[in-house]
């Protein structure tokens, strides 16, 4: 059973990880971060020392929570002295296997969410998917992981590529276009708010209705003149005209072929 933590990283979600975790009883004993204003910060919010001296990092921990940027993992796990202990990283990106070099029991776990340092997440209704090294740490995580979440899934290194992909399709490009919307509204002297009840009632659809099912909108009917009013309206806009050009041809396609 998992009682002593230690998290490696101090970002957006080892922040909601390391709160939600200590909020139902789990010790964090030490926080790590390069930063001492990260690490001072997270640290204060579990009860949990903290240092930004990798070579300090506490031994003999139950689990290392390793939740880093992707492209700094390798570096920072080879610098830890991790024994028997298990480990795991936190990346939908990065095999498990990145570990296997730097610890004899090693995993992931992985939070399928989108996360903020100031804005509070209900953990329970978070997806975690799990992989581990071996049967019984992959039942170790599962234990360790149904104490916060309703949803906790197995899932290998392939499949979480797989839906890391999907997420960045549903999550990140979409959040762009809002981006995109809200340029496009204020230059014209309009708020973003304005989109605020379409952008509820869209995302409400898609949680009942097959996204192809709730999909509407010129490209869908095939409406070319309407199609041609905007990307008229986008003439001095060569990057935004690309992009709704793309899409609208993605919508098409999908919808009638």
């Amino acid at each position: 059973m998992i009682k002593n933590v230690v998290l490696i990283g101090a970002g957006n979600l080892a922040t909601q990880l390391g709160v939600a975790l200590y909020d139902i009883g789990i010790n964090i004993i030490q926080v790590y971060s390069r930063t001492r204003e990260a690490a001072c910060a997270l640290a204060g919010k579990v009860n949990a020392s903290f240092t930004t001296d990798i070579s300090a990092i506490e031994e003999h921990c139950d689990l290392y929570i390793v939740a880093v940027k992707d492209d700094v993992l390798a570096e920072v796990v080879k610098q830890v002295n991790f024994g028997r202990s298990l480990v795991v990283h936190t990346a939908g990106s990065l095999s498990m296997n990145i570990l296997s070099a730097y610890a004899g029991n090693y995993g992931v776990f992985y939070p399928f969410q989108t996360f903020s340092k100031n804005k509070k997440v209900d953990f329970s209704r978070i997806p975690v998917c799990l992989e581990a090294n071996t049967e019984e740490n992959l039942r170790i995580l599962e234990d360790f992981a149904r104490m916060i979440s309703y949803k906790v899934i197995r899932l290998d290194s392939e499949q979480r590529f797989i839906l890391h992909i999907a997420a960045v399709f549903s999550c990140n490009f979409v959040n762009h276009l809002y981006a995109l919307s809200e340029c496009i509204l204020h230059e014209n002297n309009m708020g973003f708010e304005l989109l605020y009840p379409l952008i509820q009632e869209t995302t409400g659809k898609v949680m009942k209705l097959s996204p192809i099912e709730a999909q509407t909108g010129p490209s869908v009917r095939n409406d070319k003149k309407v199609i041609r009013k905007h990307l008229e309206l986008l003439k001095d806009k060569p990057e935004l005209q690309k992009i709704y050009q793309l899409i609208s041809d993605s919508i098409y396609q999908l919808h009638h072929s």
